[in-house]
């Protein structure tokens, strides 16, 4: 029995100093609403966390749509390396798990595995975005034109750095002039 606890209390000090401390100091709050009819359609990608999955892409943009079964078509594009590279293209899903907290996504690229996407900010007239997850490890702001007015962005920025985000690696992403 007492070899039960020590391996008990070991495994929850164990489970304990993995837990990813950035992460509980976020603020994770969503919108309160979330219109899905006027959040589908195309969003360009302004900035982002670097990931492996979009690793040298530009001029990347995320389109949602409707599925038949009530999901939503998630289909994410972006060039490599220049905006006349090679396309990349990866279609996902993501559903809305509790209708009561509709700003709260889970996308999937792969089988049934889903992630995290937290609408974090939007405008009311959802002309941009701030995304994130339950961890410090994504974070990606949205417009719906290729280019961010500045203010806008910096007033993002702010948003984000209050929440607990780390910027220093957020990375701009090359879209094409309007």
């Amino acid at each position: 029995m007492r070899n039960l606890c020590l391996l008990l209390t070991f495994s929850f000090l164990f489970v304990l100093s993995c837990t990813d401390t950035n992460s509980q100091m976020l603020d994770k709050t969503t919108v309160k609403e979330l219109d899905l009819n006027r959040y589908l359609g195309t969003w360009y990608e302004i900035a982002r966390f670097p990931h492996s999955f979009e690793k040298n892409l530009v001029g990347v943009t995320a389109t949602y749509s409707l599925r038949d079964d009530g999901k939503i078509k998630v289909l994410n594009q972006g060039y490599k390396n220049t905006l006349n590279g090679e396309l990349s293209v990866a279609e996902g899903k993501a559903k809305i798990p509790n209708k009561l907290e509709p700003a709260k996504l889970k996308v999937s690229f792969f089988w049934i595995f889903y992630g995290d996407y937290n609408v974090l900010e939007l405008d009311e007239n959802y002309q941009y975005v701030m995304i994130g997850s339950s961890t410090d490890k994504y974070f990606w702001i949205l417009s719906r034109t290729p280019q961010m007015e500045p203010a806008t962005y910096e007033m993002l920025l702010e948003k984000a750095r209050k929440r607990g985000y780390n910027l220093e690696k957020l990375e701009n992403v090359l879209q094409p002039i309007n």
